[in-house]
């Protein structure tokens, strides 16, 4: 069974497409907490408030460090997503790490993030606009077989 990382973007829904799209396939599937709220106050909640937002902001990254690390490090492949809205530093993060771990790394953007992202690029065996195309690089992985 090969095991997968979603990592990345977290408000839209390209990681349910891909469980879905990848359904018959021998794959499992971890990710990051994709509730914004909870991911950002996960620190405070579980160890206690803070007055400065660096120290809450600080906690929670921390805590949600160490399911990323056991995600990434568990991982067979790791597919990283930036999305068109928001800045996804930690994505990139991630997607070093994984390289850096030695990870087969498939990164999805769009056309716009190209320039930006051309050292992450560099790293990923793959690079990907759209979760149909992660899909069919699982099964082309899985089977040999094209879509």
């Amino acid at each position: 069974m090969l095991k997968i990382y979603l990592s990345g973007e977290i408000h839209t829904d390209w990681r349910d497409q891909i469980i879905a799209g990848a359904s018959g396939l021998n794959v499992s599937f971890s990710a990051p907490v994709t509730d914004h709220d909870a991911s950002d106050d996960c620190g405070v909640a579980i160890m206690g408030a803070e007055d400065q937002n660096f120290w809450h902001d600080h906690k929670g990254a921390k805590l949600n460090a160490i399911r990323t690390r056991k995600g990434i490090e568990e991982a067979d492949i790791v597919v990283v997503r930036f999305g068109e809205e928001y800045k996804q530093w930690n994505a990139a993060f991630d997607a070093g790490y994984a390289a850096a771990l030695g990870k087969s790394l498939i990164v999805m953007h769009q056309d716009e993030h190209q320039h930006a992202l051309k050292e992450v690029d560099a790293a990923a065996l793959a690079v990907v606009q759209t979760p149909q195309q992660v899909i069919d690089i699982l099964s082309y992985v899985e089977t040999g077989q094209l879509p």
